[in-house]
C-alpha cells in the first residue's frame, strides 16, 4: 500500500501545521510527528529526547519512514515532508497584528 493517498477532490491545497496528520501521508502520529523533526535537521538523539524515546527507537522510526516514502536519504524524507506540509518551515507563518 502507498503512503501517498488519492489528492483531495477539488485540488484542496491547504497547508497542514506540523505533527498534524496529512490526507497524502498515511502514517502513524509518531511517525509524523519523527518525520517533522527529521524536516527539521534533527539527529536520531535529538529526536529520542525530544520524544522521551532512545535513540536507537528514534533510529528505527527514521528507517521504517525512509522505506514507506521509499526514499533513501533524511534529506530525501525532509523534502518529501516539505512538499507535503508536514514541517515547520513549510507551515504557514502567523503576520501578527502588526
Amino acid at each position: 500500500m502507498s503512503i501517498l493517498a488519492t489528492p483531495v477532490a477539488g485540488g484542496d491545497n491547504r497547508r497542514v501545521p506540523p505533527r498534524v496528520s496529512s490526507p497524502e501521508f498515511v502514517g502513524r502520529a509518531a511517525e509524523l510527528t519523527v518525520l517533522s523533526l527529521v524536516a527539521e535537521g534533527h539527529t536520531n538523539r535529538e529526536i529520542g529526547a525530544s520524544l522521551f524515546i532512545s535513540e536507537k527507537t528514534a533510529s528505527v522510526h527514521v528507517s521504517r519512514i525512509l522505506a514507506k516514502l521509499g526514499v533513501r536519504s533524511r534529506v530525501e524524507a525532509a523534502t518529501t515532508a516539505h512538499r507535503l506540509g508536514l514541517s515547520a518551515a513549510s507551515a504557514p507563518r502567523d503576520r501578527g497584528s502588526g
